[in-house]
């Protein structure tokens, strides 16, 4: 199974280290995969307290109405923004019109997604996807989580993705229901965004299983004395990670 070797980071150091920037390593595996299709926004190189993107590319809308009837030169003529909602899955295919190395959507599980990759032997590895907002409700990075095989310290793995904009000196903090944060270093980075690996204990899922929401933290490059913090809701993360397990199971 994927994620075999990541971290289990510890509490921040007291000086902050330089992260392993690794641009081919990992990204041929079928998790690492299913992130870094997902997160194709162009970021402004401001401050991540702002309003950094409308939308990510991928996230298909879906809306009511004609004030989004073409004009005659097929301009768009836009749509009240309460007729706006994003549709289920972000636009992604079902399983059974998605292409083999292609992201399906699965279901929801409250604020999680259940995707999975299809395969052509069909043993489709899944995991748990939340995309991450701003206070202003603007996409500012993702996560997915799966687990690992038995016998190991980590149970479970999580790739976090962030703009291309952060200070990847800071590394990325991530909080479970009101505990003191732990660090975890930014592995690589795409043109799409760059990674932390996250290698989760038991007590960490168990924590995720019975608590309210987790918290991540990352530092804007433009503005190091304002760090980010984005809330993961953990609303039916016990129902959705015991369906990723399953899946995993029967695969």
């Amino acid at each position: 199974m994927v994620g075999m070797g990541l971290p289990i980071c510890r509490h921040p150091p007291d000086a902050a280290r330089q992260p392993v920037l690794r641009t081919a390593q990992l990204a041929s595996h079928p998790v690492t995969q299913m992130t870094m299709t997902r997160l194709k926004a162009t970021l402004l190189a401001l401050t991540l307290a702002t309003a950094l993107a409308p939308a990510l590319p991928g996230r298909a809308q879906t809306t009511t109405g004609d004030a989004t009837a073409p004009a005659a030169d097929g301009l768009s003529l836009g749509a009240p923004s309460a007729t706006v909602t994003s549709a289920p899955g972000g636009g992604l295919p079902t399983q059974d019109k998605a292409e083999v190395g292609q992201t399906y959507y699965v279901q929801n599980y409250d604020a999680w997604e259940l995707r999975c990759r299809k395969t052509a032997d069909g043993s489709d590895p899944c995991n748990l996807y939340q995309l991450l907002k701003d206070d202003t409700g603007n996409p500012v990075a993702e996560i997915n989580v799966f687990p690992l095989p038995e016998g190991q310290q980590a149970v479970a793995g999580a790739n976090v993705v962030a703009p291309l904009e952060t200070l990847l000196t800071k590394s990325l903090g991530l909080a479970i229901d009101g505990t003191d944060p732990k660090i975890y270093p930014f592995a690589f980075c795409t043109r799409d965004g760059c990674v932390a690996r996250v290698g989760l204990t038991a007590g960490e899922v168990d924590a995720m299983k019975k608590g309210a929401v987790a918290k991540v933290t990352i530092v804007p490059a433009a503005a190091p004395d304002k760090p980010v913090t984005l809330e993961v809701s953990l609303k039916g993360f016990t129902a959705g990670f015991d369906a990723v397990q399953a899946s995993r199971v029967k695969n």
